[in-house]
């Protein structure tokens, strides 16, 4: 139908129309009468009461409401999304399947159905958005575009504006809305959630800099765009920034690179760097955020230089040896108890997309980005070589391909089922239209949910949060513990160097494990029996005879071989403030004594200087007890 008629409905006719569908509907009374005619005596036409200024359009009492509502569902009126947005409008949705708006209602609530929006969320989308769009665009549902989005949107930040608080619900239910409608009619296009600071201008990122060297690391930013992600840039703002507000801090009046000194400006920065900490922790900055810090700097002042640029300082300033060395952790891979716990845990989650979805990088040791980014079709059947899952670009801009077993195709098949339908999305990087195979009403799952499901089950597990890339370092190390080779791991881990692989080696070498068994072996051969931690050792003869390190105690006495070493507790009620004794004891004590003087011999003998010494003490402490229990 056409959106609006072309010629001015009478007063009469309105009137009448009006009373019609109030009696279709089963609804008004007298003052709904009288609230319309009251309404048509001030604005004849009711597009003269929509040019009125918004307090104007809102001082309408609640007996004329209703005959706006009217209007502005049989597209009488378009009264503005500004008015709109005022108006809570909590029983248009009821009236809608009587108005000429049905049908595109009802369209949109089943597509939504179709993508897996709950009744409510639904109902929220079509009452504060598509409904909105409707009347103040006077559009079928088909013909909505990125204008009459933009021009809501707008709308709502002006409303933020001027009441000076966030409408979170309107642009998360516009967000949705422009999803479905995608789905339904391929007209506007969905819109990921993108981090904020992406959309930040360089000067904004370098804020508190002095204004030249603000404006040369905004034009090396924009330059380095062409060749990096912006994601990437903008973590270099984020480190340049730094820099620049310590240069304000220490020369405000610098007006170029190029007039940097290492003892002036650089040097006090290293200091400043290795001292700095977290804004929003006050904890000290890792290494690899201090090393970042000085790299990019340093980077900058490279490229620069390489540029030919006359900003670049005339002599080199930062060097190898100011860079921050690496800690070299080992994977944080989750011990086959915990791991077992999180799966069980994963496999009892209603979250079934989500929870399914990190099973399958549980099994396959995909990075979380390659995870969302596979497609429908990600699994290739090869005659004769089983089923292997095609793993699309990812951090190092290489595809692989992943052998899968029948229980992880199964977990693909169970993925692809449960996924939401609709029309492929476009991929963020390349801008082509893809069927992703993991989609959640209509959008592709974020990092964030599958890293708060993740969290949960670690949680629920007994074992605290556990992050995604750790199910990639556990199947990893499950690989190395099976015998997988070198070569092997680096194909299925996308990794391009054997340096990037080898972390897992360390964890658990084979040879390493065998000559530490074959010297196990030869020691336990020349020092006897070695007591395992809560096993009581079996000795023959003496004990103070005993080829290890030996210590008296009050019931009974501990031996251990000279390779653990003493041990931190031995004879530490002894020499305690605290201990007390008195002469029902003296005979112990003088037991004991007499075996630390025979224990302090023996160490003598086999040149256990230290263990000499330890003896020695305790015979000591122990005349002074024996005196004091004496005295007492």
């Amino acid at each position: 139908m056409p959106a609006f008629a072309s010629a001015p409905v009478s007063e009469p006719d309105l009137v009448r129309g009006y009373l019609a569908y109030l009696a279709r509907t089963g609804r008004g009374n007298r003052s709904y009468d009288i609230g319309a005619r009251w309404f048509l005596q001030r604005w004849r036409d009711p597009a003269t009461w929509a040019a009125e200024p918004l307090p104007v359009r809102l001082e309408a009492a609640n007996h004329v409401r209703p005959f706006i509502n009217y209007l502005m569902l049989h597209r009488y009126v378009q009264p503005g999304y500004d008015y709109l947005l005022e108006r809570k409008l909590s029983s248009i949705l009821r009236e809608a399947p009587n108005s000429p708006l049905s049908a595109d209602m009802e369209s949109f609530l089943r597509a939504a159905a179709e993508l897996g929006y709950a009744p409510r969320p639904r109902a929220g989308m079509a009452s504060q958005i598509v409904m909105r769009l409707l009347i103040q665009s006077g559009l079928e549902l088909t013909d909505l575009g990125e204008a009459d989005f933009n021009a809501f949107e707008i709308a709502v930040a002006q409303r933020e504006a001027r009441e000076g608080r966030p409408y979170k619900h309107y642009r998360d239910a516009l967000h949705g809305a422009r999803t479905v409608i995608y789905h339904l009619a391929g007209v506007v296009e969905p819109r990921e959630k993108r981090n904020v600071l992406l959309k930040w201008s360089w000067e904004a990122h370098l804020d508190g800099a002095p204004a030249p060297i603000q404006r040369a690391m905004a034009a090396y930013l924009e330059c380095c765009v062409g060749t990096r992600k912006r994601s990437t840039v903008s973590h270099m703002a984020s480190r340049l920034a730094h820099f620049g507000r310590f240069l304000a801090s220490i020369d405000p009046e610098i007006t170029s690179l190029a007039s940097l000194e290492r003892q002036r400006h650089i040097e006090p920065y290293l200091s400043t760097v290795a001292a700095a900490r977290h804004r929003h922790t006050g904890a000290p900055l890792s290494a690899s955020e201090r090393r970042a810090r000085i790299l990019t700097v340093s980077l900058m002042f490279a490229d620069i230089a390489e540029w030919g640029w006359t900003e670049a300082p005339t002599r080199r300033l930062l060097f190898g040896r100011d860079v921050p060395r690496l800690p070299q952790p080992l994977p944080r891979y989750l011990p086959p108890d915990h791991d077992r716990r999180v799966v069980e845990e994963l496999e009892k989650s209603d979250q079934r997309l989500r929870a399914d979805a990190l099973l399958l990088q549980r099994a396959t040791g995909l990075r979380v980005g390659e995870l969302l980014d596979l497609e429908l079709d990600c699994v290739h059947e090869v005659p004769g070589q089983g089923s292997w899952l095609k793993v699309p670009l990812g951090k190092l801009d290489t595809e692989r391909m992943v052998p899968l077993d029948e229980e992880t195709v199964a977990l693909v098949d169970r993925i692809a089922s449960s996924r939401s339908p609709g029309r492929p999305l476009r991929h963020p990087n390349t801008g082509k239209l893809v069927e992703f195979l993991l989609t959640h009403q209509g959008r592709r799952l974020s990092r964030d949910v599958l890293g708060q499901e993740l969290a949960r089950a670690g949680v629920a597990a007994g074992i605290g949060v556990v992050t995604t890339h750790q199910l990639r370092h556990t199947y990893a190390t499950a690989l190395v513990n099976a015998g997988v080779s070198l070569q092997a791991l680096m194909a299925l881990l996308g990794h391009r160097t054997a340096e990037m692989s080898l972390r897992y080696g360390r964890l658990f070498d084979a040879t390493v494990r065998n000559d530490y068994e074959r010297a196990l072996t030869l020691a336990k051969e020349r020092m006897g029996p070695v007591m395992p931690t809560g096993v009581p050792i079996q000795m023959h003869g003496d004990w103070r005879q005993a080829p290890l390190i030996k210590a008296r105690m009050a019931g009974g006495y501990c031996v251990r071989t000279a390779a653990q070493g003493t041990c931190p507790y031995t004879n530490i009620c002894e020499h305690c403030p605290n201990y007390r004794s008195d002469t029902s004891f003296l005979p112990i004590l003088a037991a004991q004594r007499t075996d630390a003087e025979a224990l302090a011999a023996d160490a003598e003998k086999r040149g256990w200087g230290e263990e000499v010494a330890r003896h020695r003490r305790l015979v000591a402490r122990l005349d002074a007890l024996m005196e004091q229990a004496q005295a007492g």
